[in-house]
């Protein structure tokens, strides 16, 4: 399946009107661009499903909540997709987001929970070099690069500045992300490359599924 051109054309015009009197007259046009990437998702969730288990395809609607937003534009201009593991063994989650010159594959932890994340430091405190050989990984790194997301300025309650993880430890998020160009994500082959690259990021997900299913003892909680 290969993504529509005019998914760009179309987010750049709303983009200029983002109102609901010229979204209802191009609404025709959304609908079949929505339903080509909805086709796309699911392909790809499909091709996931042979190495990973994926239990659902979700394409985020278009309509914005601005209940509680100063931008009280009604809609979005991108389009985004998730796949989500199944859970309880199989943690993490793969996004794509599909905007004019703003497009990018991500992976990871966007907003863990107090436990999940108390659970996280607690390994890298007991083990943080077991972490570090997955994110060294030459093959994960070619492809993904360095960890990110938001991060506590000094140290997390409970850890010495001067811990030998403390870059770690620091995290808050745990999220890895690949930036493509308009033309790269409308190429034929898009949907195995993007396969390929979720592909490389199993050793990271699947040591914070690890992690995530197990106490400190290393005893199942699942």
């Amino acid at each position: 399946m290969q993504l529509p051109k005019d998914l760009f054309s179309f987010f750049s015009d709303l983009q200029q009107n983002n109102n609901r009197d010229w979204f209802m007259e191009h609404k025709p046009t959304f609908k079949a661009l929505e339903a080509q990437v909805k086709t796309f998702g699911e392909q790809l969730k499909d091709k996931l499903n042979q190495h990973d288990h994926i239990d659902r395809f979700k394409l985020f609607r278009i309509y914005r909540d601005v209940r509680f937003s100063k931008d009280k534009t009604p809609y979005k201009t991108h389009f985004g997709l998730t796949w989500h593991r199944t859970k309880p063994l199989y943690r993490g989650g793969y996004y794509l987001h599909l905007s004019p010159k703003n497009n990018f594959l991500a992976c990871g932890f966007w907003n863990p929970n107090p436990a999940d994340l108390k659970r996280i430091r607690q390994e890298i405190d007991i083990d943080g070099e077991e972490y570090r050989s997955v994110l060294n990984n030459k093959t994960f790194k070619s492809v993904w690069g360095e960890l990110q997301g938001e991060a506590v300025k000094t140290a997390p309650k409970g850890y010495a500045k001067d811990h030998p993880h403390i870059d770690l430890l620091r995290f808050k998020q745990h999220i890895f992300t690949i930036n493509y160009s308009d033309k790269e994500i409308c190429q034929p082959g898009f949907v195995d490359r993007a396969n390929k690259a979720l592909q490389a990021v199993r050793p990271f997900v699947d040591y914070m599924s690890e992690v995530l299913t197990t106490n400190a003892d290393g005893e199942s909680l699942v």
